[in-house]
């Protein structure tokens, strides 16, 4: 009897290549689909896993775990990834492996497989959980492994075993998509000088065929989550949805970026999350007004630190949630609400209120009603600039 093996399979060209190949070397190949808000056609791709050769394909709804123990986490703390990516893709990542390897002890499987390639980051995000999971099953990276050197010889190896796929040789470009944002690389987008066309955008309209009416939205906010839009409360994963369909339809949040890969090579990535980006500046803006500035300061670099956790494979640690427990206190009063306007790709902090407000408008304002002492200034000028008098 052959021994089983558990294939994160996302339906696409390296993993469908990777089931046939994993049954000549000998396994029971057992796939895992896992949904993240990607929007397949998980019973298709379900039925081509099978056809190809797998014994089973299982799928995981993990979209709610995802928005609500991954995404909005990562939102409070305001990581972003060189301050542009939002790390859809990281974080989904050691979800996905956690879940894979409580599928790999229930169906007593011996090795566990990725079609991560090895420039790559996500090989990193998956083995690191494996490891911190389930030290004992072995690891196959068929990408990194087998003779098949590029993706046009994948196609080839794919046809050849009549393999159904949706790549073309015309179309290379390597998509990965989730709740939270979409990931656009390979192809023609390899050269940074290379202006993205039409068919590199998934669901956002380009600046040209955006919207060409502005669009007012209020945010709600309680302890730093989400929690209504317009006044309407929605669950995570609806209000997530509801964001990127409103901010897709106004060109909002598109980033074309040279990421620094772990592995220490710089690549060209664009990505979409028109949620993100609106709840970003939202979230900014509250934490603006109700955070005092030693806090602020101080959450600013713990940021920058989370993003590189996040993007090193790095959640299972405890740094990781040592931070968490910190941005947790944080946030117990970045509640309120936040009005942006969204125009052509812009998204516009308009206004914002909130019951723990630290902006005091008597001692802000320059008209009547100031209460603000100016006579106390020339003291404190003294005092802050006495070690610096010649």
């Amino acid at each position: 009897m052959a021994k089983k093996i558990v294939l994160a399979y996302s339906g696409g060209l390296d993993t469908s290549v990777a089931i046939k190949w994993l049954m000549e070397k000998g396994y029971e190949v057992v796939c895992f689909m896992a949904d993240v808000g990607q929007g397949a056609d998980t019973k298709s791709a379900k039925k081509r896993a099978l056809k190809i050769g797998a014994s089973k394909c299982i799928v995981g709804d993990l979209k709610k775990k995802f928005v609500d123990e991954y995404v909005f986490p990562a939102l409070k703390t305001g990581a972003l990834y060189q301050g542009k990516y939002n790390l859809a893709t990281a974080l989904s990542r050691p979800l996905i492996a956690e879940a894979m390897v409580a599928v790999a002890k229930k169906e007593k499987a011996v090795a566990i497989a990725h079609g991560c390639t090895g420039k790559g980051n996500d090989q990193v995000r998956f083995e690191v959980t494996f490891h911190v999971k389930a030290p004992s099953l072995k690891v196959i990276a068929p990408v990194r492994e087998w003779e098949l050197t590029t993706r046009e010889s994948e196609i080839d190896y794919a046809a050849e075993h009549n393999i159904p796929i949706e790549q073309t040789k015309k179309k290379l470009y390597s998509i990965d998509v989730n709740l939270w944002g979409i990931s656009v690389e390979g192809g023609k987008l390899e050269d940074p000088c290379f202006e993205p066309q039409s068919d590199t955008f998934i669901n956002i309209k380009p600046l040209e065929n955006a919207s060409s009416k502005a669009q007012h939205i209020t945010v709600t906010f309680k302890n730093g989550i989400p929690v209504a839009i317009d006044g309407k409360k929605y669950g995570s994963v609806e209000l997530v949805n509801r964001l990127n369909l409103i901010g897709a339809s106004h060109g909002v949040g598109r980033v074309d970026m040279i990421e620094d890969r772990l592995v220490g090579i710089k690549s060209r990535e664009v990505y979409e999350a028109p949620a993100s980006e609106i709840l970003y500046a939202a979230h900014t803006a509250l934490e603006e007004l109700v955070l005092d500035r030693e806090v602020r300061k101080y959450k600013n670099f713990l940021s920058e630190r989370y993003s590189e956790l996040v993007y090193y494979g790095l959640w299972f640690t405890p740094l990781r949630e040592a931070i968490d427990a910190f941005i947790d206190k944080t946030q117990e009063k970045v509640s309120g609400e936040v009005v942006l306007k969204l125009y052509k790709g812009n998204v516009i902090v308009c206004g914002r209120k909130s019951p723990y407000s630290k902006y005091k408008k008597a001692l802000a304002t320059y008209g009547e009603g100031d209460v603000f002492d100016q006579k106390l200034a020339k003291g404190f000028i003294d005092l802050w600039a006495m070690p610096y008098r010649a």
